[in-house]
């Protein structure tokens, strides 16, 4: 199913990036950022609405002096996800299936 949170292109990157990395460590800001290219604003905007949605969770702490960001995913950001590549699979296949000549990889 569409979800229009996280069908805009950045938030797709950031959930992504959550997801692969959801077993591990929750990811730090800056590598987040790294990962997606984004600002540290539009990053920042970004990753508050996709916690207003519960899609993710954002922990701030303390390493010695310095601040520290760190996101992941929710169980419901996870079946959010999910359920959109779903969505992008189903509509890729659509697409494959009305193109006489090509069959899937």
């Amino acid at each position: 199913m569409l979800d229009e949170l996280i069908h805009q292109p950045l938030r797709l990157k950031i959930m992504a990036a959550l997801w692969a990395d959801r077993t591990v460590e929750p990811l730090e800001f800056g590598r987040l950022k790294t990962v997606t290219g984004a600002t540290d604003g539009n990053l920042g905007s970004h990753l508050t609405a996709l916690e207003k949605a519960g899609y993710v969770a954002i922990a701030k702490d303390f390493v010695g002096k310095r601040p520290r960001t760190r996101v992941s995913l929710t169980t419901s950001g996870g079946r959010a996800f999910r359920g959109h590549v779903e969505y992008l699979r189903q509509i890729i296949e659509e697409a494959d299936g009305e193109r006489p000549g090509l069959s899937p990889p």
